[in-house]
């Protein structure tokens, strides 16, 4: 337990019979009246953003979660299976847990966050920017070899689709943010 003073980015609280994240808040002091405290609040689960504003002292369940790093190895019939880089435990994580799912490749890192006391995976976290090769894309027309305002669909090595400008041809390698699914630069290589 904690109460307002405890409250600080990042934050994990157990609120109305669900997990939720403070995305941001700010302590108000009015000139008349209560203090109190004004927080956005993210559910871990559906990923929905509320105001939220608690009375400066009001109790709070705060819970204890971990991150810790781990590789994707493969997907079978019971999940995505990934392995632990430090003590080499596998363990299956359901893809509805990981947000970018579609950029997710054999090998890769990725930081999966627990709940500490239960031993249970809430989220994976992919890296924020991924490199890919292009598999399939039309070709660009001679002379738009530095537009970027104009985009085309392209395939990606995980069967992702997305649009990238018109320069970017088969087998180049591009950056990816993970978070939006767009394109980023392409990769010198």
């Amino acid at each position: 337990m904690g109460d307002t003073t405890d409250i600080k980015n990042g934050l994990t609280i157990n609120y109305k019979n669900g997990l939720y994240s403070v995305v941001s808040f700010q302590h108000v002091k009015p000139g008349k009246g209560p203090a109190f405290v004004r927080t956005k609040l993210k559910n871990i689960e559906t990923g929905k953003v509320i105001d939220n504003t608690f009375s400066s002292g009001a109790k709070l369940d705060i819970v204890r979660i971990e991150r810790r790093p781990y590789q994707y190895l493969y997907k079978d019939d019971t999940g995505l299976i990934f392995m632990n880089t430090e003590t080499y435990e596998q363990i299956p994580i359901d893809e509805k847990l990981i947000q970018g799912v579609e950029f997710l490749k054999e090998g890769m890192n990725a930081d999966i966050v627990f709940h500490a006391d239960k031993e249970m995976a809430l989220f994976a976290e992919l890296p924020m920017h991924v490199e890919m090769e292009v598999t399939y894309t039309e070709p660009g027309a001679r002379g738009d070899s530095t537009s970027t305002t104009v985009l085309k669909p392209a395939k990606i090595e995980t069967g992702a689709e997305i649009n990238v400008p018109l320069f970017i041809n088969i087998g180049d390698k591009i950056k990816i943010d993970t978070a939006t699914g767009a394109y980023v630069e392409r990769v010198k290589s």
